[in-house]
């Protein structure tokens, strides 16, 4: 009987085909931004995971703000870029000195322009910082080399991939000078590129950011310092300990207060994808609601045609059909309507994401489960939007029926 009324039921809907296209259209949209808002979660932890991996196991982060808890923050923030910092340099001296940790590189932030061959960039990062970031950090140089010791002073730089592009058209820019609040400064070295998202664990992007040493960075500000992060290496594979020991010391720069945050790995991780699936899921949740308004589509467009084929159903129970085979009949429609539309969803989600990948820095990861989770869901509301207007046509009365115009 089933196979019957899907059979019926395609022949119906391809009767009014443009009918049943936009009735599809809710669950269409609904399905696609659904599964692509998850591929891009998806997308958006893997690249924050190499991220976070590129930095190395013993790399400690540590930040203004506190959290209160393993999954919450107070005061702490991914996008801290506008806070009032709490670190200072102090700070910085004092975890340099723990014999715990090898090696210690601050973020100093001065601004977000700068002036170049090919004129201003205003979305960057131009950052202060120590002169062994690139060893403490694994950082390679494709061009040049990153400023030594013997240059703390001088106005010499060290840009991204995508500086170098944008500000002089080309990978080698080093001996090229730009302009950072009106003091030129020499590209010394081009770093490699490196994993990037819109989430990014440095508070930087390090393939659109320009690096200069501190103290050249605090003379452009006036003297004052607005370090955004402090990232430490480990002496070695004992990082509980080495991040203890930087708690010790910054609680006594600190002078007891509690206005910091030791980070490890995966501690960090934890944080940034607990971000990632809160983000996530706020935008799966008014995506989905495209589900509901697609299945009250179906259900409106289905009590339509039953008003439009009442004498069809007189007929129908004239020769012997029963209420359960009409109300059959027309879930079998809502069905089709709905596996149709989760399908088609799927196949734009596919393209969405392809394109993406094409044209954009994102790299999403489709997710099998939500795929089948979100057509499995449209199937579900297609059904349940279906059974009102089946209901209604296997009630019809089948002698008002035939006499219907």
């Amino acid at each position: 009987m089933w196979n019957g009324n899907l059979k019926t039921a395609v022949t119906n809907l391809r009767l009014n085909k443009w009918r049943s296209i936009l009735t599809m259209m809710g669950i269409i949209i609904g399905v696609s931004s659904v599964v692509t808002v998850v591929s891009l979660g998806e997308g958006l932890k893997h690249q924050v995971v190499g991220q976070i991996n590129q930095l190395g196991s013993r790399v400690i982060t540590v930040r203004s703000g506190r959290l209160n808890d393993g999954t919450s923050a107070s005061n702490l923030s991914i996008f801290s870029l506008w806070n009032a910092s709490t670190l200072t340099d102090k700070d910085t001296a004092a975890i340099a000195k723990l014999p715990s940790v090898s090696g210690v590189v601050s973020f100093d932030y001065v601004t977000n322009s700068a002036t170049g061959d090919s004129g201003e960039l205003d979305n960057i990062s131009v950052m202060g910082t120590s002169t062994d970031m690139a060893s403490v950090l694994n950082k390679q140089v494709d061009y040049g080399g990153f400023f030594s010791s013997d240059q703390q002073n001088q106005d010499v730089a060290v840009i991204g991939t995508n500086i170098a592009q944008k500000m002089f058209g080309e990978l080698n820019p080093v001996g090229h000078s730009l302009q950072i609040s009106g003091t030129d400064f020499v590209v010394g070295g081009v770093l490699a590129k490196s994993p990037t998202s819109l989430l990014s664990v440095a508070e930087t992007d390090f393939n659109s950011a320009v690096f200069i040493p501190i103290p050249v960075a605090q003379s452009l500000t006036g003297g004052h310092s607005n370090i955004l992060q402090i990232l430490a290496k480990s002496n070695d594979d004992n990082v509980d300990g080495a991040a203890s020991d930087i708690k010790a010391a910054l609680y006594k720069t600190h002078n007891g207060a509690n206005n910091f945050t030791v980070l490890k790995q995966d501690e960090l991780l934890s944080l940034a994808g607990g971000v990632i699936n809160l983000i996530t899921e706020f935008i799966s949740g008014i995506a989905a609601i495209a589900l509901v308004v697609g299945g009250i589509g179906i259900m409106d467009i289905m009590l339509a045609s039953v008003s439009e084929r009442t004498r069809e159903i007189g007929i129908r129970k004239a020769v012997g059909a029963t209420n359960r085979q009409i109300r059959s009949q027309f879930l079998a429609e809502g069905l089709v309507l709905s596996v149709a539309g989760g399908l088609i969803g799927i196949v734009v989600a596919l393209a969405i994401n392809i394109g993406l990948r094409i044209y954009t820095n994102l790299q999403p990861i489709i997710s099998v489960s939500a795929a089948i989770l979100a057509a499995s869901v449209s199937l579900i509301i297609g059904v349940i939007f279906s059974v009102v207007p089946s209901v209604k046509a296997a009630r019809k009365n089948p002698i008002d029926a035939l006499r219907n115009e």
